[in-house]
């Protein structure tokens, strides 16, 4: 799953909190974007990857034992992809 990055308290968050509060200084409608992830969409993603349709970007992969440097390499920005925890 995605994120956003952002400060260290509100993480990204912030875009969402502040989204109604931009609207009312701009003719704009802007609004925040939440959803539900559902199995059928899930198994849909996962279709499209087996076929070839669909290529996730994947930067780098860590094992578990790493996880502390992954997030580093996280905070520091310098993913293109996806960062991603392999368990064995």
């Amino acid at each position: 799953m995605g994120g956003e990055g952002g400060d260290r308290w509100l993480g990204g968050f912030q875009r969402q909190i502040l989204a109604p509060l931009r609207a009312l200084f701009t003719k704009q409608k802007l609004l925040g974007l939440m959803f539900k992830e559902r199995q059928q969409d899930l198994l849909t993603l996962k279709e499209l990857i087996e076929a070839g349709k669909l290529t996730p970007v994947i930067d780098r992969t860590y094992p578990l034992s790493e996880a502390a440097q992954a997030i580093r390499y996280l905070e520091q920005g310098h993913a293109r992809g996806k960062v991603v925890l392999t368990v064995r």
